[in-house]
């Protein structure tokens, strides 16, 4: 059992999401960067889909009342367990009686923190992630964790008890190596997405198409799990347009009446009825779970084929660090 001392600014269960109910208006939602929640379970032998913690901006404080094997990656929070650093993308060994603790973020926004066997609670409509607009899934029907309350694990699986045995047995803290998601593929230059045309790439002007990958974006304050308005030059339709409402997708770029983009995050709305000026590659989706209002970002132009590669490549380190981490223990 884990008791939640002090809850953070907002801390929910994810995991990867509820796809499939979008056509009854049920977000997907899920962790907001899905790949850096994958890594952290795969850090501590879970499947990619196992429930993590996803906190923002200010972290929780957690009291551990059996041993644990923990990973997290994410932003640069002030993490400790006990008076210790709690190391960054490795896995931890948390005793019982031990207090977990996440200060604020001084770099990114959010992070995750995933847990041998994943945390325990109800699935609804196939996922144990927390869809707080709708008051379902995740911990307590929806709700971010409140003071006081217990969380519940499963039990971890045969290679995380190895790793936490053998870290009890030698006194260590956490292992040599680490498994950081920022590295794997072919990461973006820093402050810059890849991004495809869209749909209605074609209604914009010439100067708002060029616009849109010449010029830098600023992050606004009107961002949550739906998605960031960003700041810039407005960007016109060469003429006016009337659009029914169509199918949108996490990374899918809406372009409003005044001209400033939205970029969709996973607990996007299913439908929408603006024009898609651009999709985020999906390799990039996650910098948008760390952009800070203020936070600038450019967009560069690839193909389909070019995302396609890109995400594949990833995939394949990812798969080459499993493979890796499996054979630890034989």
């Amino acid at each position: 059992m884990i008791r939640v001392l002090k809850p953070g600014l907002l801390t929910t269960v994810q995991d990867l999401g509820r796809p499939g109910y979008q056509q009854y208006g049920v977000s997907v939602g899920g962790a907001l960067d899905a790949f850096a929640a994958r890594v952290a379970n795969l850090v501590v032998g879970n499947d990619d889909n196992a429930a993590l913690l996803e906190m923002a901006q200010t972290g929780p404080e957690l009291q551990f009342e059996h041993d644990a094997l923990v990973a997290w990656n994410g932003g640069d929070f002030e993490a400790t367990v006990g008076d210790r650093p709690l190391p960054r993308d490795r896995a931890v060994r948390v005793a019982a009686g031990e207090t977990v603790s996440f200060g604020v973020a001084r770099r990114g926004l959010r992070a995750w923190l995933a847990l041998a066997g994943g945390f325990d609670v109800p699935r609804v409509m196939g996922s144990r992630s927390t869809y707080r607009r709708a008051g379902l899934g995740g911990h307590n029907h929806g709700r971010a964790l409140a003071a006081g309350e217990t969380l519940r694990s499963f039990t971890p699986g045969p290679w995380a008890r190895t790793i936490l045995a053998s870290l009890a047995q030698r006194g260590e803290r956490a292992t040599v190596w680490s498994v950081r998601p920022e590295t794997l593929g072919q990461p973006a230059p820093a402050d810059t997405v890849r991004a495809l045309c869209g749909p209605e790439w074609d209604w914009f002007s010439n100067e708002a198409q060029r616009l849109f990958f010449a010029s830098e974006w600023e992050a606004t304050r009107e961002a949550d799990r739906m998605g960031v308005r960003l700041h810039g030059p407005e960007l016109a339709l060469h003429k006016s347009h009337e659009m029914i409402s169509s199918a949108v997708n996490t990374g899918i770029v809406q372009v409003p009446p005044s001209g400033q983009p939205i970029v969709l995050l996973p607990s996007r709305q299913s439908v929408g009825g603006y024009p898609r000026i651009a999709a985020v590659a999906a390799v990039d989706i996650g910098r948008f779970a760390q952009l800070r209002p203020g936070g600038k970002v450019r967009f560069a132009r690839i193909p389909l084929a070019v995302a396609l590669k890109l995400q594949l490549q990833r995939e394949r380190d990812l798969g080459r660090a499993r493979l890796g981490l499996a054979r630890l223990t034989g």
